[in-house]
């Protein structure tokens, strides 16, 4: 029994990666519509037209935000591997061998 759940591992890894890129997309997403919602809700609450784009503005950050806090998860997991001596070819990080 355990052979047959190492062998399902490998499979499951490319989709929960999968899902994680395709969270992102649907977060950018909900973000922008939530912002326009609330700067609509403020916008009835109020009666001021400019408090809808307040709304929007703010959906953009949020969003934004989210494609900045997956890029520095990436980027952290990327260092990770370029420190592996698996990956890395014998050499260190940082070094150049186009100076020769």
């Amino acid at each position: 029994m355990e052979e047959n759940q190492e062998e399902h591992k490998p499979r499951i890894k490319p989709i929960i990666e999968g899902a994680e890129s395709l969270s992102l997309g649907i977060s950018i997403v909900v973000a922008i519509l939530i912002g326009v919602a609330i700067g609509f809700g403020l916008r009835k609450l109020f009666g001021i037209d400019w408090l809808l784009w307040i709304g929007v503005v703010l959906g953009i950050a949020a969003a934004f935000l989210n494609v900045y806090k997956a890029y520095s998860k990436q980027y952290k997991e990327f260092e990770k591997l370029s420190k592996d001596p698996r990956y890395n070819m014998g050499q260190t990080v940082g070094e150049d061998d186009d100076e020769d």
